[in-house]
C-alpha cells in the first residue's frame, strides 16, 4: 500500500466553494488509484480553502501522469472553482497540477502536471490522448461565428450567458460592472437634469452642471485648458487616440493650404515650405469618416465630418493646429479654418476634429484594434492549444474576461439598440461601415509599435510620451516572450515541427483574420523570432495598447465640449457666421452629454479586480526556469514604473496611463 498526500485549493472569489461531492483518482503509468471521496471532518472546499487529504493505493501506480477530479451533485447543484492540486508521492516528490477552472454540474476533469510540454515532449498514449480529447472538448464549447461581415470573427455567443463559466466574469466583477453604470446615471440625475433631457445647454459653462462628482484631476485640467491650441496638440500625441498623427511631407491635393494662410502661426524667418522640408508639419486625416451614414437619435438627424487638420511643431509653443478643413472635398462651402479666424469659428472647427476623434478612437483604435483583434488570439488559443502547452500558459493570463466583455460590447454597446445608437453620431449603420473600412486596411505591421511610429514618421516628434513608454514596454514584453519561446523551443526547426502551434497559426489567419489579403501575416511560423513577435503583439495589444486607448477616456471625454460624442447640426460653411448659439445647438444635448459622461466613467475607471501587467494570479508555469523569467519580467516592469514616475514628477500634465501598475494583463473592460 502506498499513501499520497493530496492538497486541493479552492478559489477565493465569491461562490467558488462547493458542498457537492469531490472525488480524486491518481493516474500513473502503471495504473490508477482508487476513486477516493475527499472528505475531512467539518466543511470541505470552502471559498479560499486549501484542504489536505490522504489517498492510498493498493499497488504502485508508477510515475503520476494525471489527476482526475470529479464533482457530483449533493442535494442541489453547487459549482466549484478549483485552483490547483498538489500531490506528494510516497517518495517525497511534490507535483503541482494547475487547474483554474469551474466544475459545473456532474463533471470529470483530468489535470496534467504543471511542467509545460509541447507535442514532441509527449510520447505516452495516455498523454497524447489527453491532449486530443481536451482540444476536441474545447472546440465544441468555443466556436467561431461571423457577427457581421468585414470585421474579425468572434466567439459564438448571443449574450454573455451563452459563454462557458470559465470565460465569465467572477461574481464580484459582474456585480460591479452591472451596477457602476446605474450609479453614474443616478449621480447625474441627482442634479435634477432629467427635466431638461433633450434640450440644449445654454452656454459652455453649463456643462459644469454634470461635472460635479464624477471627475478626475486630468478631467478638471481638461475643462480649464481645452480651448488652448497647445492642449489640442498635446491630445494628438498623448490622448485617447495617439496613433492618428502622421508626418506631412507634402500637402494632400484635397487640402489646399497656402503658405500665407498659416504664416501667422509661424516665427518670422520661416514658412510652410521650409517647415515641410524640416519635417515639422504633421497631419490628422479623417478620410475614413467620409460618407459614413449618420445616426438618427429620437427622430433627429446627427452629423458627421471627415476633417483634415494640419499641425506645426512650433519651436516655442509645441505642437499646435494651424489649419482645419472639415470635409475631404475642398470648395466654397468647405472653408479652411485658421487660428486667426474669429475665435468661435476656430473653436468650433477644433470641436469638429475632436468629434471625429471620438468616433475613430472608440470604434477603431479601441474596439477594433484592441478588443476584436485580441479576441481572435483568445479564441484561437482556446481551440488549438492544450493547457499543458507553453504558449497556452503564456497567453492564458492575457485572455481573462475578454470573451465576456466583447460579447457584452456586441449586445449592449454597438448593437442595433445599444448605447452607441442612443448617443453617438456613428451609431447604427455607420459604426459597422466605419469598422469595415478600418479592417480592410488593418495590417499586422501596424500592431507593432516600432513599425507603427516609423511608418507614420513620428519617431522624433518631441513630447510623445505614449510613443516613448510604449516602446519601453514593447521591449520588455518582447524580451520576456523571447525568453519563454527560447526556453521551450531549442531551434527554429522545433517551432516549424510543432503541429499544435502551426494549427494555432493557421486558425488565427484562416478563421480569425479572414478577408484580409493585405494584413501581412507570415505564411507560416518559421522561426522562434517570428513566433516571439506574434506573441508580443498579442500581449502588447491586450495590455499596453488597450490601456493607452481605454484608460484615459473619462479624462478626455468627461468635459463634453472637448470630445463630443455627436453633433446635432452640420459643419459650418461660413467662418463669419459662427455664434455661441450655433455651437450650443451643435454640441450634444443634456441627455447625450449625461450618457457620454456616464459611459466614459463606467468604461474608463480603474477596475476593482484589475490584475496589473506581469502579475499572474494563476500560476500556470511551475518549473523554475519559467518562474525566473517571469520574475525578471516583473523586475523590468518595476524599473519602467520608476522611470515613468521620475520623468513625470512635478510635471503639470503627467502622462501616467502606461504605468505598468495601471495596465491590466488583459482586456476586461
Amino acid at each position: 500500500m502506498e499513501v499520497y498526500t493530496v492538497t486541493v485549493a479552492t478559489g477565493a472569489s465569491e461562490y467558488s466553494g462547493t458542498n457537492n461531492y469531490i472525488y480524486v483518482t491518481l493516474v500513473g503509468e502503471k495504473g490508477e488509484s482508487e476513486r477516493t471521496l475527499l472528505d475531512n471532518p467539518g466543511l470541505d472546499f470552502c471559498r479560499g480553502a486549501v484542504d489536505q487529504y490522504k489517498v492510498t493505493t493498493l499497488s504502485p501506480v508508477g510515475s503520476l501522469l494525471l489527476v482526475r477530479l470529479e464533482k457530483e451533485r449533493y442535494w442541489v447543484e453547487d459549482n466549484w472553482f478549483c485552483c490547483y492540486v498538489t500531490v506528494e508521492t510516497p517518495g517525497g516528490d511534490k507535483l503541482t497540477f494547475p487547474c483554474y477552472r469551474w466544475f459545473v454540474g456532474d463533471v470529470k476533469v483530468e489535470l496534467r502536471e504543471g511542467k509545460a510540454k509541447t507535442l514532441k515532449d509527449d510520447s505516452l498514449p495516455q498523454l497524447l490522448s489527453h491532449r486530443k480529447t481536451e482540444l476536441q472538448q474545447r472546440r465544441n464549447i468555443y466556436r467561431w461565428i461571423t457577427w457581421a461581415p468585414g470585421i474579425p470573427r468572434c466567439v459564438d455567443a448571443k449574450t454573455e450567458a451563452d459563454l462557458p463559466q470559465d470565460a465569465r466574469f467572477e461574481n464580484e466583477k459582474r456585480s460591479d460592472f452591472e451596477h457602476s453604470l446605474q450609479y453614474a446615471l443616478l449621480e447625474l440625475s441627482l442634479k435634477k437634469l432629467a427635466i431638461t433631457f433633450g434640450k440644449s445647454w445654454t452656454d459652455l459653462d453649463d456643462f459644469k452642471r454634470i461635472f460635479w462628482k464624477l471627475k478626475s484631476p486630468l478631467a478638471e485640467y481638461c475643462m480649464e485648458h481645452w480651448r488652448e491650441d497647445w492642449f489640442f496638440g498635446y491630445q494628438c500625441l498623448n490622448g485617447s487616440n495617439p496613433r492618428m498623427i502622421q508626418k506631412c511631407n507634402k500637402l494632400p491635393e484635397n487640402f489646399p493650404v497656402t503658405s500665407d494662410m498659416v504664416q501667422s502661426s509661424m516665427p518670422p524667418r520661416t514658412n510652410l515650405d521650409k517647415e515641410l522640408k524640416k519635417g515639422n508639419i504633421f497631419l490628422l486625416d479623417y478620410a475614413i469618416m467620409d460618407g459614413i451614414p449618420s445616426n438618427i437619435i429620437r427622430g433627429k438627424p446627427q452629423y458627421i465630418a471627415a476633417p483634415l487638420c494640419l499641425l506645426y511643431q512650433h519651436p516655442d509653443k509645441g505642437l499646435i493646429p494651424i489649419a482645419i478643413q472639415l470635409e475631404q472635398t475642398p470648395g466654397l462651402n468647405t472653408p479652411i479654418f485658421l487660428p486667426r479666424d474669429p475665435s468661435l469659428s476656430w473653436l468650433l472647427a477644433k470641436m469638429w476634429v475632436r468629434h471625429a476623434e471620438f468616433q475613430v478612437f472608440q470604434l477603431l483604435s479601441h474596439l477594433l484594434r484592441t478588443h476584436l483583434v485580441v479576441e481572435v488570439f483568445c479564441l484561437t488559443t482556446l481551440r488549438q492549444l492544450p493547457a499543458v502547452h507553453p504558449i497556452y500558459k503564456l497567453l492564458a493570463p492575457h485572455q481573462r474576461y475578454t470573451l465576456e466583455i466583447n460579447t457584452r460590447g456586441r449586445t449592449q454597446l454597438i448593437s442595433a439598440d445599444g448605447i452607441f445608437k442612443q448617443v453617438v453620431s456613428t451609431g447604427g449603420e455607420g459604426l459597422l461601415i466605419l469598422a469595415q473600412r478600418e479592417y480592410k486596411v488593418l495590417t499586422y505591421r501596424s500592431l507593432q509599435p516600432g513599425h507603427d511610429f516609423s511608418d507614420r514618421g513620428v519617431s522624433q516628434l518631441p513630447n510623445y510620451f505614449y510613443r516613448d513608454y510604449s516602446l519601453m514596454l514593447w521591449d520588455a514584453i518582447h524580451g520576456f516572450v523571447s525568453g519563454m519561446v527560447n526556453l521551450y523551443y531549442q531551434s527554429d526547426k522545433e517551432v516549424e515541427q510543432d503541429l499544435e502551434l502551426q494549427a494555432w497559426f493557421r486558425e488565427l489567419s484562416q478563421e480569425g483574420f479572414t478577408e484580409l489579403p493585405s494584413f501581412g501575416l507570415p505564411s507560416h511560423l518559421s522561426s522562434r523570432e517570428v513566433l516571439s513577435t506574434m506573441l508580443a503583439v498579442a500581449i502588447f495589444t491586450s495590455s499596453v495598447q488597450h490601456a493607452a486607448t481605454n484608460n484615459g477616456q473619462f479624462d478626455w471625454c468627461a468635459w463634453v465640449p472637448n470630445t463630443p460624442c455627436t453633433m446635432r447640426h452640420p459643419p459650418p460653411t461660413d467662418k463669419d457666421a459662427v455664434t455661441m448659439e450655433m455651437i450650443m445647438e451643435t454640441l450634444p444635448d443634456v441627455r447625450q452629454s449625461c450618457l457620454q459622461m456616464a459611459i466614459s466613467w463606467h468604461l474608463g475607471r480603474v477596475q476593482p479586480d484589475a490584475i496589473p501587467l506581469g502579475q499572474y494570479k494563476e500560476e500556470h508555469f511551475t518549473e523554475a526556469q519559467a518562474v525566473e523569467l517571469i520574475d525578471s519580467f516583473r523586475a523590468e516592469l518595476v524599473k519602467i514604473e520608476q522611470q515613468i514616475l521620475s520623468e513625470n514628477e512635478g510635471v503639470e500634465l503627467p502622462y501616467l496611463f502606461l504605468l505598468p501598475s495601471r495596465i491590466e494583463n488583459s482586456i476586461t473592460i
